[in-house]
């Protein structure tokens, strides 16, 4: 099942084991079962401090395996076969449990250590989901943290029955102690935030003791990574608000047009832009969300939990989220068969029929690669032609379970109660109302700014982007702005960076004329 070279990889990576590590699988007669066998004695065969034991156990998922110590019960359970995606997150359960030092803050450990009650978490992902091995990764290192909390990822595709028992058609799906906990992806530092309610109160206090920065960037994306990086070269005080580290890139996964980099993911390149930053003094606030921002000579930002950050200049980066359709049921079936991300909640259609709204690239791109895993796709654009680029519509149109609808305009979802089953749209040529039967709605239709706490405070346009001059300042002196928040145009990750390298730049030239 591993090749030669991840075997020698993985060998390398187990020399940093200093305690035994045992791994307990419980197995049926499946097929999975037999996959999963294979695996975990390969990966036993790689160190003489991993140990395998099978067992039949009733009261536990099969198949499973737990990793622990000898005697000992830290908490991790994979139910499912943890490739794809989560291969690393199989590596560091191993690793962690074998007493290699997690790259988290001390403090944070400190935390996870110190929490009170019993913390049974379920975790339901996707193997193709790439945001789902952060949420896994997370959960499993706090139990192996704290002997209270345990932690399963159970693969959906595998246990289809509890799929559709829980009625879930989005991943990651969290449960705690039996009920839902949350969906999406989701940081060490939020989940914490979720189930220790001292956190916010402890967190604002130490935030608003900060001393003043020379600049203060909103928004931990590409923009605001490269403002942060040459602002830091500059040698003045420079800190990062971030909602969360990467912006909307973490939700990419392919990327083909980084210039000198021939391909690439979302995720990849924000640790590598998240290691530059780090390389520098930059003070990275991250799981934090600007509310308001207060111009003067010291300009202030204010924070959701309350704390209050004080700058000389500011540049906001702040970036852009999917566009909602706005329709009624949408918000009602959302994660109920509503979906905004189809690399991650494709495969929970596998056999049915769904929707894809936009024709744009994303829209286009989307059919596509959902075309490969359900039973049929129909594609729904509001203008009277597609707007995808020539290449992706020719791939489109040789796809046989694809249906192309133009002239149309959504004006509802439709479901039971529990879950989405339709869609209603408006044809526009004929004016006569439709509905289509489908089991998944996937929304493409762009992105809209996220000013939404800036209107009143710098100048927007119609669309709600932050006005800007040649160098990035904003109608407030003081103030810039770059990335897809502003009015610069085509939304680009390669634009965002130069467009926050010019933001600092013009942010520097601005402080020493003052």
């Amino acid at each position: 099942m591993l090749d030669a070279n991840i075997k020698a990889q993985l060998q390398a990576y187990f020399e940093n084991l200093t305690q035994p590590v045992a791994i307990i699988a419980n197995l049926d007669d499946g097929k999975a079962a037999g996959e999963m066998l294979e695996l975990l004695q390969e990966i036993t065969e790689l160190s003489g401090k991993i140990t395998l034991e099978q067992r039949r156990d009733a009261d536990a998922r099969a198949p499973s395996f737990a990793i622990t110590r000898p005697g000992e019960n830290t908490g991790v359970r994979f139910a499912g076969i943890p490739m794809g995606h989560e291969f690393t997150s199989l590596v560091l359960a191993l690793l962690q449990t074998g007493g290699h030092p997690p790259k988290v803050e001390a403090d944070v450990i400190e935390q996870v250590k110190n929490l009170q009650g019993e913390f049974h978490f379920e975790t339901y992902i996707s193997l193709s989901c790439h945001n789902c091995p952060e949420v896994v990764q997370a959960l499993n290192l706090m139990a192996i943290i704290n002997p209270n909390i345990t932690h399963t990822m159970i693969d959906g595709a595998l246990f289809q029955k509890e799929v559709e028992e829980r009625q879930i058609m989005a991943v990651p799906s969290v449960y705690l102690n039996g009920e839902k906990f949350a969906d999406g992806r989701m940081e060490l530092g939020e989940i914490l935030a979720r189930i220790d309610t001292g956190d916010q109160a402890r967190q604002a206090d130490k935030l608003s003791q900060k001393e003043m920065f020379d600049v203060l960037i909103v928004g931990g994306g590409p923009a605001g990574a490269s403002a942060a990086i040459y602002t830091a070269r500059k040698g003045i005080r420079t800190g990062i608000i971030a909602e969360r580290f990467g912006g909307q890139v973490m939700d990419t996964l392919a990327i083909e047009n980084f210039i000198s980099v021939k391909e690439t993911e979302g995720p990849k390149l924000v640790a590598a832009l998240e290691e530059h930053v780090k390389s520098y003094e930059v003070d990275i606030m991250n799981l934090q969300r600007a509310e308001q921002l207060i111009p003067g000579d010291v300009m202030q930002i204010r924070l959701a939990n309350g704390a209050v950050l004080r700058s000389k200049a500011v540049i906001l980066a702040t970036g852009a989220r999917w566009r909602e359709m706005n329709v009624p049921g949408e918000k009602e079936y959302r994660s109920k068969g509503v979906a905004y991300c189809p690399h991650c909640d494709g495969p929970l259609f596998k056999g049915k029929r769904v929707a894809v709204i936009g024709g744009g690239n994303s829209g286009v791109e989307a059919a596509i690669d959902l075309a490969g895993i359900v039973e049929h796709v129909t594609l729904l654009e509001f203008a009277d032609h597609l707007k995808a680029d020539a290449v992706l519509q020719k791939k489109l149109n040789s796809l046989s379970n694809v249906t192309v609808i133009v002239n149309a305009q959504t004006t509802e979802v439709t479901g039971d109660g529990q879950k989405a089953d339709g869609l209603n749209y408006t044809d526009r040529a004929s004016g006569q109302q439709q509905h289509i039967d489908v089991a998944g709605v996937f929304v493409q239709i762009g992105l809209v700014p996220n000013t939404d706490w800036l209107k009143g405070t710098v100048n927007l346009s119609k669309y709600g982007e932050i006005e800007v001059d040649a160098r990035n300042m904003t109608s407030v002196p003081g103030v810039f702005a770059a990335g897809d928040v502003t009015t610069v145009p085509y939304k680009q990750i390669i634009i965002a960076m130069g467009d926050g390298a010019k933001a600092a730049l013009g942010a520097f030239d601005h402080m020493i004329r003052q």
